[in-house]
């Protein structure tokens, strides 16, 4: 809480995917830290309360029901100071194992509702000359892995998305970044979807992948790792960027910085065991 003349103000802050994992683990370290906390989930009853947090139903791929979903939050809040862009799943699979249904889907989802959501907090963070948008991308958004190819591509679109429109918004004293947590282990992994035309082709390499896959997730960070990144990034006077999220997403952010290309390529192949 800030105090402001007689008055105390709290800041208050507007997750979207906030049901499980990142998402909850995010909201109750918000509330924590002195945020008035409203979370969305798809399937949120009228009035619900899931961990002492607030929760309203907000589909981001509906505009209507973005649109909704804010305005009851404003309604209830008064103002919007944080925004964390959360809701989102995953696919995996070989790119060609995908139809552009699915990919459709998954860029609906993970990139155009993060848009959507923002384009609608957007005109209130400006109106209040103040404001901020904490977008949760991934490591993959700047390591793409094989067998995620869509996921890696939402995160890199959500990187650029996040980076112009930090340039853009900085006059109306609104910041934006991207929150960039490597494999964690949460819930949400039931968010995590298998590529809907698998091929004969790729059974072997899948196999070796999905083995490497279960070795990352059992070392893990977990979501509240991912949460604190988020409070901290809420809380800095003075916004980074980016935030790889945990040790191993800040180790592979600076092999990729400064490793060559050949050796990081190879590196990254024997760990999924491909030839």
């Amino acid at each position: 809480m800030t105090t402001i003349g007689a008055k105390v103000y709290q800041k208050t802050a507007f997750l979207t995917g906030a049901s499980s994992g990142i998402g909850k683990a995010a909201a109750s370290a918000l509330a924590s830290a002195g945020y008035r906390v409203i979370g969305t989930s798809r399937n949120a009853g009228p009035g619900e309360v899931r961990a002492g947090v607030r929760m309203i139903a907000c589909d981001v791929t509906s505009d209507e029901s973005v649109a909704t979903a804010v305005a009851l939050a404003l309604s209830e809040l008064g103002h919007i100071d944080l925004l964390v862009n959360n809701a989102g799943f995953r696919v995996t699979g070989a790119a060609e194992e995908s139809s552009i249904s699915q990919v459709r889907s998954l860029f609906e989802t993970n990139f155009h509702g993060v848009v959507r959501v923002t384009n609608a907090v957007l005109p209130i963070m400006r109106a209040q000359s103040r404001g901020r948008i904490l977008n949760v991308g991934s490591g993959l958004g700047f390591i793409p892995a094989p067998f995620s190819a869509y996921y890696s591509a939402t995160k890199h679109a959500l990187e650029g998305y996040s980076e112009s429109l930090d340039h853009e918004v900085r006059e109306f004293g609104v910041r934006v970044a991207v929150i960039e947590p490597a494999a964690t282990r949460t819930s949400s992994e039931t968010s995590t979807v298998p590529s809907d035309t698998p091929l004969a082709a790729y059974e072997a390499s899948r196999a070796k992948y999905l083995v490497a896959y279960e070795r990352a997730m059992a070392a893990a960070d977990t979501a509240e790792s991912a949460a604190e990144t988020i409070v901290r990034a809420a809380q800095e006077k003075t916004p980074r960027l980016r935030y790889p999220s945990g040790k191993a997403a800040r180790q592979v952010a600076f092999a990729r910085r400064f490793l060559p290309r050949s050796l990081f390529d190879k590196i990254l192949r024997s760990q999924f065991g491909l030839a």
